[in-house]
Parts: C-alpha cells; structure tokens; sequence
C-alpha cells in the first residue's frame, strides 16, 4: 500500500542504517533488471531525491534502461532489527564522469575506483511492507572495500575505460548504455 511521496525523518534513517539496498529498472520492452548495491554509495538529498553512485559491474544494465524509460524503483529490506521493506519509486537521471554535472555530484560520494555514473533519482511513491519474510542475518564486512574497489583501483583508469569498452557498452538485451556518448 502507497504511504507518501516523501521520505520521513524515520525512513531516512532507516535507509542510512541499510548496508544493502536493490535497483530495479525495465527499458519499454526486454528484461526487468534488479541489482544490488552496497557501499558508501548512496545519499539522501532531501525527502524527495535520492542519489547513488553506481560502480563498474559486469553489466550496465540500469543506464540502458534509463535511456529508454526512466523510471527507478529502490528497495531496502531491514536483515537486522525491526522488520521492513521499503521501496522508493521515481524517475532518475544518469550523469556520466564525462557531464559537467559529475563533478559536484561526486563530491556527496568517497573517490572509488571504477566509479561509473551517479543516478538521480526524484522521487514520486514510497511504499512500506512488513518484511517479516526477510531473513534475519548479520552483516560481517563489506566485499566492496576488500575486492571490488581493489578489482578496478589495480586496472587504473585506461583499463577501467578498456574494461567498459567491452563488458558495459551495451546491455543484455543489446540497448546501448550512453558510456561513451558525447555530452
């Protein structure tokens, strides 16, 4: 059931607490996308816009997605504590490194290597449910610090460019992502 269109005082420290939350995004036609992200990687703007900043994967499937329909749906479960789900739904925008606007979006963000685009997303429904489904489990450490951010920080910039020529340039469904687009 629907509860707003704006984040609480409480739902905002709910999503600060999360060490995990889920992208989801479908193009017009094709496969629906549903990713997890972690990290220090996300920030609150303000009750209405929510940004995050996306790091190389092995696809590129959310900037693909953006290009044909923009709309972004995040979802937070609560592993730890009180159950609850919380899906924010909206439409995002995809700034490159390449935008002029990258340069005052990353400053909400730590410099992590392989960094790829920063999503802004404007938020238009927030949903809660019970989450008395979700497991409860402990988080331990963060992979994205001791593996991914080393995976990219030890190709350097060229071949992190070279690592996206080949694996994020298109999506699964073959949509170009915009990774290498001029402004």
């Amino acid at each position: 059931m629907p509860t707003g269109k704006k984040l609480s005082k409480t739902l905002r420290a709910f999503i600060e607490r999360q060490q995990l939350f889920f992208v989801a995004t479908a193009a017009g036609d094709g496969r629906v996308n549903v990713s997890p992200k972690g990290m220090d990687t996300l920030r609150i703007i303000n009750d209405n816009r929510i940004v995050w900043l996306n790091l190389s994967g092995s696809g590129n499937e959310t900037a693909a997605h953006l290009r044909d329909v923009n709309r972004m749906t995040l979802m937070f479960c609560a592993f730890e504590g009180t159950a609850m789900i919380l899906r924010v739904y909206g439409q995002a925008d995809v700034i490159h490194p390449r935008d002029p606007a990258w340069r005052e979006a990353a400053t909400d963000f730590p410099t992590i290597a392989g960094s790829r685009q920063i999503f802004d997303m404007h938020i238009d429904l927030i949903q809660t449910s019970c989450g008395t489904g979700v497991p409860i489990m402990e988080f331990v450490k963060s992979r994205g610090e001791t593996e991914l951010a080393p995976f990219y920080d030890d190709m350097g910039p060229d071949g992190v460019k070279d690592y996206w020529r080949k694996k994020n340039q298109l999506s699964i469904d073959g949509r170009p992502t915009g990774i290498f687009e001029d402004v």
